[in-house]
C-alpha cells in the first residue's frame, strides 16, 4: 500500500484531530479510520463514469496514537473491487497532501 506518512506526533495532537476529523462528518465505523471525499474534479475518467454506481470515491486516512497516514490508494465506497479503485493520480495526491498538511496547520499540530 502506498501512503503518505507522518510521526512522531503527540497523542494529544492526534485527538485532537479525531475529534476535528470526526466534526466535518468523516468518521467511518472504524476506530481510528476516516473516510476523504475525492473533488469531483479530480477524479480520474474511470472514476467519474463510475460516480453513481461505484461512488463515492474517498481516501483512507488512518489515525494511531502519534501518527497519521493518508492512504493514496482512492476507494469506492460501494464497491470493494472495480477498476474504478486505483492509486492517486499525482495531482490528487499532491491536493490531498496539501489537504491533510494544511489541516495539520490549522490545528497548530507539529511533529515533536
Amino acid at each position: 500500500m502506498r501512503w503518505y506518512g507522518i510521526d512522531d506526533l503527540h497523542f494529544e495532537d492526534t485527538a485532537k484531530l479525531a475529534v476535528t476529523l470526526t466534526d466535518m462528518g468523516l468518521a467511518s465505523s472504524l476506530n481510528g479510520l476516516f473516510w476523504l471525499p475525492v473533488p469531483a474534479n479530480l477524479l480520474s475518467t474511470i472514476q467519474a463514469d463510475h460516480r453513481e454506481s461505484c461512488g463515492p470515491h474517498v481516501m483512507g486516512l488512518e489515525l494511531e496514537e502519534t501518527s497519521v497516514r493518508l492512504e493514496l490508494l482512492v476507494r469506492a465506497k460501494s464497491r470493494l473491487r472495480c477498476a474504478c479503485v486505483h492509486y492517486a493520480s499525482p495531482q490528487l495526491r499532491d491536493h490531498m497532501i496539501t489537504w491533510l498538511d494544511n489541516l495539520l496547520a490549522e490545528q497548530n499540530i507539529t511533529p515533536a
